[in-house]
């Protein structure tokens, strides 16, 4: 029985996969002119499709909007009953039924051809009424659904899903769209945290900055680093300039000399020149040079070399950078 779940597994995967390398072919004219269609579109992208093709659609129109072409998901059946007012003249209809002939989105057509709306259509059948009644059709058809009754639709919405994806990186790579265009559209998961957030949104600034005097001694600096918590010092000069630091690090080898504590002056155990990051740095940037360092803090500055902030690694996990 074991053997019988593997082998139909197997069977499936092997007949979706043929099914995606026969889109290979189907790249062609067709192909280019939906894409200069939507190029050309002053509006969005209307994706509709009914049943499992409706499903595909709405996650084509997402990975649409999410790659730098706007567009939304209409519900055919709904789209007769007033969700058509959505659609404008200015927007492009992307139809998928893998018959082509689906009653729901038929009905529809010559309201939208009536609008002046640009028709392209995914279809498995090209000589459909949706196929020749579009600006250019997608050829998805597949040999053979993964379904062994040959019913449920397995390949054919895989192919769609697949000639979707294409589509929207033909588009996102003709855009020029950026990983930080992306980010924007999706600026609460964590690589729009990573590429999107800045040193400066989430530094300890003002009072909040660990700063001592390269006069003060070693143990009023030590109460510094524990009233600021971020497990270092900056060490400024009398022009509060940045002169050294002192860290966590620093205090462990400083413990390994006899001094006293109540005496000796931050200047003589201080790290001079340290790291430091600009504050309109990615924080991302930080977390890499962090790790790349084995450091725990950052002091930030500005472009003028001014000292404006301080950062830790917790800093980065409570933003969500990590």
């Amino acid at each position: 029985m074991t053997t019988h779940f593997k082998d139909a597994a197997l069977r499936a995967i092997a007949i979706e996969r043929d099914a995606i390398d026969a889109l290979n072919e189907r790249i062609d004219d067709h192909f280019i002119k939906a894409c200069e269609v939507i190029m050309a579109c002053q509006g969005r992208v209307v994706v509709t499709g009914m049943g499992k093709s409706g499903h595909i659609g709405k996650k084509i129109a997402a990975t649409l909007a999410s790659t730098g072409t706007p567009s939304f998901y209409v519900h055919p059946g709904e789209a007769s009953h007033g969700d058509l007012g959505m659609i404008t003249g200015q927007d492009v209809v992307l139809a998928i039924s893998n018959s082509g002939s689906t009653s729901e989105v038929l009905t529809i057509l010559p309201l939208i051809k009536r609008m002046g709306a640009p028709l392209i259509s995914m279809t498995g059948n090209p000589d459909s009424v949706l196929a020749r009644e579009a600006a250019a059709n997608l050829d998805v058809s597949v040999a053979q659904e993964a379904c062994p009754l040959g019913l449920a639709p397995t390949s054919s919405t895989t192919a769609t899903l697949v000639m979707g994806d294409a589509l929207a990186v033909a588009l996102l790579d003709d855009r020029g769209f950026s990983a930080e265009d992306f980010a924007f559209s999706h600026p609460g998961g964590s690589l729009g945290r990573r590429l999107l957030l800045r040193v400066s949104d989430i530094m300890h600034s003002g009072d909040r900055i660990p700063k001592v005097a390269e006069d003060t001694t070693l143990n009023n600096a030590l109460l510094e680093i524990s009233l600021k918590g971020l497990g270092m010092t900056t060490v400024v000069n009398r022009a509060g300039n940045m002169v050294g630091i002192f860290t966590d690090g620093d205090l462990r080898r400083t413990l390994d000399h006899p001094l006293d504590i109540h005496a000796t002056p931050i200047q003589e155990v201080m790290t001079r020149n340290g790291k430091t990051i600009f504050e309109d740095q990615l924080a991302a940037e930080a977390l890499k040079l962090m790790d790349e360092l084995k450091i725990n803090a950052l002091p930030v500055i500005n472009r003028d070399g001014e000292l404006t902030g301080a950062i830790n690694m917790h800093d980065l996990l409570k933003a969500g950078v990590i």
